[in-house]
């Protein structure tokens, strides 16, 4: 539905690029907000109330450059291809920097880390059903629709036949005509698929997924996490590790940005001996940091925190590996369970970890590590344990989701500050 202020050919001044990568213009009724132009252009654009769409540039910014995908401005999944990459990663470490500013938090942020390195491992394509050939690719820009998407420059050459994979699984389940959802990780045995969306199966798609399987060659396809078939199984390699992941468990983005995130946790823990790590999914931290330290995993999906325990049994060199499943968000760790330990690190989904937070601005931990994929509610934790008399010692962005709007951050918080290192803490108001 259009607002009561259409303007089919405004003439805007791109003042900066917002939060989601849109480029923002001031006007006489207010903040336009302009997907794919960039700061400091000049453009045309329809402007819908607050939304505009771009119709030419007028003046380009010296940062633009060409997108390298044929999808680009049609499939929703990047926001930024045709910002060089110098300034696209000083965009990110301003939308670290601007959250903690709002929250009062005194931080020197650093340059950006980019850890794309050989591109995604992991993907989700969309089926949708109706006439003629399934449709699967990704969601269409701000719509419902699917973009069909035949290859994805961003992804890494080990998903390389994802695409061709999803469509088959597609064609395999048009007669249900359900929307599924099908996600795609890369392993070191080949490709591990999760089916969301079909609901339960028949003997007959079955059968036709178990084709599928042969000959895609596949790993493995699971159903809302049941197996349906398994030729080989799933294998990663997470420090010393060899994980066998459960259906549709969370990995890291990137090779590289896993290891990226992991070395920053590591080099800020010292001599720390007793360490919690909470959302701690399969491992991504527990399995590297149980080669120097006890480690005490807490995780609500037990089939997450079972593949953990069997990776950390059978690895050599292992410090004593511990596993509890817990919904953190109901029922944080408390204060005086925190005691036990000398470091607490977590990593949870992007709502954050409010409440586990206010138990540990309570406690007596002397180093917290913070990882999350949410500048804001980052930024709203990392209050919390300032107010509650942390120093925020150092903090990281990290980049592997490479033309989106999605930031990683690492950050250290210390109960006294390093010697010779000054305090950070809440700016004075």
């Amino acid at each position: 539905m259009k607002s009561d202020h259409v303007d089919l050919n405004a003439r805007l001044t791109i003042e900066r690029l917002g939060a989601r990568g849109e480029g923002v213009a001031r006007t006489e009724r207010g903040l336009v907000f302009v997907p794919y132009a960039l700061a400091g252009e000049r453009v045309l654009a329809e402007v819908d109330g607050e939304r505009g769409k771009l119709v030419e540039v007028l003046e380009a910014s010296p940062d633009r450059v060409a997108p390298f995908c044929r999808y680009y401005g049609e499939c929703g999944g990047c926001a930024t291809q045709t910002l060089r990459i110098g300034p696209y990663l000083d965009w990110k470490r301003g939308l670290l920097a601007d959250a903690l500013t709002n929250a009062r938090i005194e931080a020197d942020v650093p340059p950006t880390v980019d850890a794309h390195g050989a591109g995604r491992r992991r993907v989700v394509f969309h089926a949708r059903f109706g006439h003629g050939a399934p449709q699967v690719g990704f969601m269409r820009a701000r719509a419902h629709e699917i973009v069909d998407i035949d290859v994805c420059p961003l992804l890494a050459p080990s998903l390389a036949g994802a695409p061709a994979a999803a469509r088959a699984i597609a064609q395999a389940l048009a007669g249900l005509d359900r929307p599924t959802d099908i996600a795609i990780a890369a392993t070191d045995t080949g490709l591990d698929i999760d089916l969301r969306g079909p609901g339960a199966l028949e003997f007959g798609p079955t059968q036709k997924l178990i084709a599928v399987a042969t000959a895609q060659d596949l790993a493995r396809i699971s159903n809302h996490g049941v197996i349906v078939i398994e030729r080989r199984q799933p294998r990663l390699k997470i420090g010393r590790a060899d994980l066998i992941p459960p259906p549709g468990a969370f990995l890291q983005a990137t090779v590289a940005g896993e290891a990226m995130l992991a070395d920053l946790v590591r080099a800020a823990i010292c001599e720390e001996k007793k360490i919690a790590d909470l959302f701690a999914g399969v491992g991504t931290f527990a399995l590297r940091l149980a080669e120097n330290a006890e480690i005490h995993a807490v995780e609500q999906d037990a089939g997450a925190l079972a593949a953990l325990s069997r990776a950390a049994r059978s690895a050599r060199g292992l410090k004593r590996v511990t596993t509890e499943a817990r919904d953190l968000f109901r029922r944080p760790l408390l204060r005086g369970e925190l005691g036990a330990y000398d470091c607490v690190v977590f990593d949870p989904p992007r709502a954050g970890a409010e409440a586990q937070a206010k138990e540990l601005a309570a406690s007596a931990v002397p180093l917290v590590v913070a990882v999350s994929c949410n500048v804001q509610t980052f930024a709203r934790d990392a209050k919390i344990l300032v107010e509650g008399g942390y120093a925020l010692e150092r903090v990281t962005p990290v980049d592997q989701f490479r033309h989106s709007a999605h930031v990683e951050i690492v950050a250290a918080f210390r109960r006294e500050a390093r010697k010779g290192k000054p305090k950070r803490g809440l700016l004075s108001r």
